[in-house]
């Protein structure tokens, strides 16, 4: 299994160096340079090119948190403001904060980045741990992301916990519970620590997360159902690449980093899987985690906001994950049917309730190519759950997906 170590103890953080950055930004946790595997320190990198661009905070003794909250048992000793490494981030681009959790402690804790001087603070426990104790490394938070609703999302090691959180003046910290392993998942679960633990998370601009696995392992993540579905493996890493950080590019390619190695940064396209090495990336700084703004789908969120229209996500939503039917939840008067791969010819699209009672047909006519067909519900169907079936001419069920109606 790869990981991501811990070596040294304590740590002293630095002056920080500029002003607030721009939204796009992407932060790194990492060591000290080639050979040092304590993730303390705090610099800023070219998403595009991999190349360092300075350095916010680096730490160097053992100062605590300059503005520490009172959390009852867990805060009785003071916590080092990075601890004694951090292994999960994400960037609040709303509050120009980098949020964070050090592995032993489980606090969430962020840096204000729109300050001169460095700025600290605890916002709370993610994991409750007994006082005077570490956590064990199952419940090691390893994987953050703010997500496109605005809320916080953390996930432990073993995914019994995923957790979100609000990032205003007082977090809200709620524990959603554990992930669900997909069907389709073929025996490699989310909780499995040789494939599942460790990594980092992004998330698309329809408020699915991601997992990236430190061994290389994808997984998708509805938040509402909590359901992880294996999407794959990365492929063209090197054999002793860890994949700890994980952020989206510009391009919408996800980059990643390892902890483990410096061999600089790779990037990859959601649709195959394939990582190429980002030529020219910085080979100083192993990182840990990888935190900017940037969400998966961006251009197509953007599109149907603008244009007041809802085209195709890219196949790659729906090929690797098997869904055909979005957003689900559905929040809105409407839903959408992804047609593809199918012979051309005359198809029913068929909504019953759990119980198997139709409540609504729509007949339509494929053309052979991929075809997204709205659905509108209106008032046909209230709050809950429900079964979406697609049929061909001869009754034969295509597939069947179930919807949760908000």
């Amino acid at each position: 299994m790869k990981g991501k170590l811990l070596l040294s103890p304590l740590f002293l953080f630095s002056a920080l160096a500029g002003t607030a950055q721009e939204a796009s930004s992407t932060y790194a946790i990492t060591g000290r340079g080639v050979g040092d595997f304590s993730w303390v320190n705090i610099r800023q990198v070219n998403i595009q090119t991999g190349q360092l661009e300075r350095t916010i905070y680096e730490n160097a003794g053992n100062t605590a948190m300059t503005n520490a909250l009172s959390a009852g048992t867990n805060n009785i000793t003071p916590i080092p403001a990075m601890g004694y490494g951090v292994a999960a981030a994400a960037y609040d681009k709303a509050h120009n904060r980098l949020y964070y959790t050090q592995m032993h402690f489980g606090e969430l804790s962020y840096v204000d980045l729109g300050k001169k001087e460095p700025s600290f603070n605890f916002s709370g426990a993610l994991v409750s741990r007994m006082p005077g104790t570490l956590l064990t490394e199952e419940s090691h938070i390893t994987r953050m992301v703010i997500g496109a609703d605005g809320y916080g999302y953390a996930i432990s090691n073993d995914a019994n916990h995923l957790i979100r959180f609000t990032t205003g003046k007082k977090a809200v910290i709620t524990d959603l519970g554990n992930l669900v392993d997909a069907e389709s998942n073929k025996g490699i679960s989310i909780h499995n620590k040789c494939t599942s633990w460790g990594g980092d998370m992004i998330a698309d601009a329809f408020n699915k997360l991601y997992i990236i696995t430190a061994n290389h392992y994808v997984f998708s993540v509805d938040v509402d159902s909590r359901v992880a579905t294996l999407m794959g493996t990365i492929t063209g890493l090197p054999a002793q690449y860890s994949t700890n950080g994980a952020a989206v590019d510009n391009d919408g390619n996800i980059v990643v980093s390892s902890a483990n190695t410096f061999e600089g940064y790779y990037k990859f396209k959601l649709s195959d899987l394939a990582a190429v090495r980002i030529e020219g990336s910085d080979k100083t700084y192993n990182a840990s985690d990888l935190a900017n703004g940037n969400f998966l789908f961006q251009k197509e969120a953007d599109a149907r906001n603008k244009f007041n229209v809802n085209p195709a996500l890219p196949p790659v939503e729906f090929v690797s994950t098997d869904s055909k039917v979005f957003p689900n939840p559905v929040t809105g008067n409407e839903f959408k049917v992804l047609l593809d791969g199918q012979k051309p010819g005359a198809y029913t699209i068929i909504v019953t309730d759990l119980s198997g009672k139709n409540i609504l047909n729509r007949s339509v006519n494929y053309s052979g190519k991929a075809q997204v067909e709205t659905v509108k519900v209106d008032r046909l169907l209230g709050k809950g759950m429900y079964f979406v079936k697609v049929t061909g001419a001869g009754n034969e069920v295509i597939f069947t997906e179930k919807i949760m109606v908000q």
